[in-house]
């Protein structure tokens, strides 16, 4: 923006100075009034190629072809600018960052994914799946331009400024996948500094380097090399068991989704047992752990289990089932 508005004043100010330029001579050397010396300085610089307004001296005729050489160039030089800023899509640029800032600054409880590269992409395509509210920050000009679809800010995610500008202290969480340990080593830093309650999530490649992320004020470290290796090693173990994971976490698969809900403090679900709820027997839905406020994790509950406020269902069913699921753990209690 700073730079489009340079360019324009810059080209408006060379015009304004050599119409000036052009007025003051003709009303110094020739004598005429304001208006005829500014009418002979128009037509000259447009090479309209009226009359001259008065016939002009010698004197007058010498600064009019200096006029000519220095100020139609000039005028030349503003037509091609603004050529310019129409044909390359400048001022469409322009415009679009501002509609992009306005939405980025009504985002609230969104998430801010730090690096679109391989991993990036998947995250925000899962994001999108969910319909959950997201911010991307990228510094490559290339990934930039590939995607229009999605909020993407330029900039450098590692500065407080950057992060700012996509409201992190509004933000529910934050995942960071830039290329090096060391990039996602400062971008933990300085979101934890700028807002403590958020959930962040950061990239591991180097051995040694999860520590390090967790200790700066990571919620939860990936290693992508490390989780990839299992996964191909419980392929050839466990194949069936590979294949049902993959099947049940799988984004847009219809038939069968696996989802975390949590129990609020008002859920009429509050103090009943997967019983007493009929969560197996009227919706088919299974609950296959319960992780508790404390951070312990009941696997495979009985149906004497009882729900308590701040848990967590881990529940495998259709996204329908589920949907219900989520809508009971929301009603308050007292409702019929």
């Amino acid at each position: 923006m700073k730079e489009f508005t340079k360019k324009i004043l810059l080209t408006l100010g060379l015009i304004g100075l050599i119409i000036s330029f052009g007025t003051a001579g003709y009303m110094i050397l020739e004598g005429w009034d304001f208006f005829d010396s500014l009418y002979m300085t128009i037509i000259t610089l447009t090479t309209v190629g009226y009359r001259e307004v008065h016939d002009l001296t010698f004197t007058g005729k010498l600064f009019t072809v200096i006029l000519i050489i220095g100020g139609v160039g000039t005028v030349f030089y503003a037509l091609s600018t603004g050529a310019k800023i129409m044909l390359e899509g400048e001022l469409q640029e322009i415009f679009g960052r501002q509609r992009l800032e306005k939405k980025i600054k009504e985002l609230k409880d969104h998430y801010i994914v730090c690096g679109y590269g391989r991993m990036g992409k998947i995250i925000c395509k899962e994001l999108k799946e969910k319909n959950l509210k997201f911010a991307i920050i990228e510094k490559s000009p290339d990934i930039l331009l590939e995607k229009k679809d999605v909020l993407i800010f330029e900039g450098d995610a590692t500065k407080d400024e950057v992060l700012k500008e996509l409201g992190i202290e509004k933000a529910k969480g934050l995942v960071s996948v830039l290329p090096t340990d060391a990039e996602n080593l400062y971008v933990v830093l300085s979101a934890r500094g700028l807002n403590p309650n958020l959930q962040i999530v950061a990239r591991a490649g180097e051995e040694g380097s999860e520590q390090k992320l967790l200790r700066a004020g990571a919620d939860r470290v990936v290693s992508p090399y490390h989780i990839g290796g299992l996964r191909m090693a419980h392929t050839i173990l466990k194949p069936a068991v590979v294949d049902f994971i993959e099947f049940a976490t799988m984004s847009g698969n219809i038939d069968l989704q696996m989802e975390e809900i949590t129990i609020r403090e008002d859920s009429g679900l509050v103090g009943l047992t997967l019983d007493e709820c009929g969560i197996g027997r009227d919706l088919g839905v299974i609950v296959v752990a319960i992780k508790t406020p404390s951070g312990d994790m009941r696997f495979n509950p009985t149906f004497r289990s009882t729900i308590n406020i701040g848990d967590t269902l881990i529940a495998l069913g259709e996204i329908s089932k589920l949907k219900v699921l989520e809508d009971m753990a929301m009603a308050k209690r007292g409702r019929d």
